[in-house]
């Protein structure tokens, strides 16, 4: 085995995976698996640039992340940023940041390369399942981006659309600097519109409609699953391959588009760092979801990050 460091930096979040893989077996084996919150891609929507209070959170974390890397020995270490620093005029600035911290260079990947991660780390393990058809629709959405890819045992057709729950929030839901509470009448009308319009561009790449089985991917995905499967605290080891209808998806969405931010702050396997965000993030979901035709979603916790260390291996 070798033991390989994935670190994965988002629009919302950046992820560390310290695991040792056997390519010949399709074993991995974690030691450590991290997620902080620190919205890199805060104002880039509206900016085009990275926030300095944004850099600093990404590097404070990174910090963290080095000590863990260090304790764990990893031998191979890969540092993938995908949809802020993609679209950011002063990415240089973070490339650097990170290779004075980690000493390796970020690899600011094609939303083509992020898809063909995603679909990796979340198919790999569904090999030989019965009650599972292919081909796949793996559906990541993330903060800045969303990606569609499907295939069966490779990936067929990719697409990056610029969606995603933050760069969502931050075009309708943020007036004055502030989210509104609950989301200002014809919001949710606004953030379908640009959802439908990104499905649009996706579809003309990636047949949304022609695959068996619809895999969700991230943490929008992931918490509405917990609140789906009314979890008191998050729990992946529940939500991992858990199957939520699409009625359930439309209930939850209401529910968080209603809501103020100290209701669903107060759910309890709410990470704070979502709960400005979950309300667009949950009405991408289910936009997703009715054009496909999916009736339900399988919530995969093996992502993007379990592809970036597959490519270690």
């Amino acid at each position: 085995m070798t033991r390989v460091a994935a670190v994965d930096c988002g629009t919302n979040s950046i992820r560390l995976l310290v695991a040792d893989a056997d390519p010949a077996t399709g074993e991995l084996v974690e030691h450590a698996r991290l997620m902080e919150i620190v919205r890199l891609g805060q104002g880039v929507d509206r900016t085009g640039r990275l926030a300095p209070e944004a850099l600093e959170r990404t590097f404070a974390a990174c910090r963290r992340y080095a000590a863990v890397i260090g304790e764990h020995g990893a031998e191979k270490v890969r540092f993938v940023a995908t949809s802020a620093s993609r679209d950011a005029e002063n990415r240089d600035e973070f490339v650097r940041g990170v290779l004075d911290i980690l000493g390796v260079e970020p690899e600011v990947i094609s939303g083509d390369q992020e898809a063909a991660f995603s679909f990796d780390g979340a198919t790999r393990e569904l090999t030989g399942r019965d009650d599972l058809r292919k081909p796949y629709l793996v559906v990541d959405i993330g903060g800045g981006s969303t990606e569609f890819v499907v295939g069966d045992d490779r990936v067929r057709a990719a697409r990056s659309v610029d969606i995603g729950c933050v760069r969502m929030t931050e075009r309708h839901l943020v007036r004055d600097g502030v989210v509104q509470d609950p989301p200002p009448a014809g919001a949710a009308a606004a953030i379908r519109a640009d959802v439908a319009a990104a499905l649009d561009l996706a579809g003309q790449t990636v047949p949304l409609t022609s695959a068996a089985t619809l895999v969700g991917l991230a943490g929008t995905v992931t918490t509405v699953a917990a609140i789906a499967l009314g979890l008191e605290e998050y729990d992946s080891a529940a939500i991992h391959h858990s199957r939520i209808s699409l009625d359930r998806v439309r209930e939850i969405t209401a529910r968080l588009l209603a809501s103020t931010h100290a209701e669903r702050a107060a759910i309890g396997a709410m990470h704070p760092g979502r709960v400005d965000v979950i309300a667009s993030g949950a009405l991408i979901l289910q936009s997703v979801m009715e054009r496909t035709g999916a009736q339900e979603i399988v919530v995969s916790e093996h992502d993007i990050l379990d592809g970036i260390a597959w490519s270690l291996a």
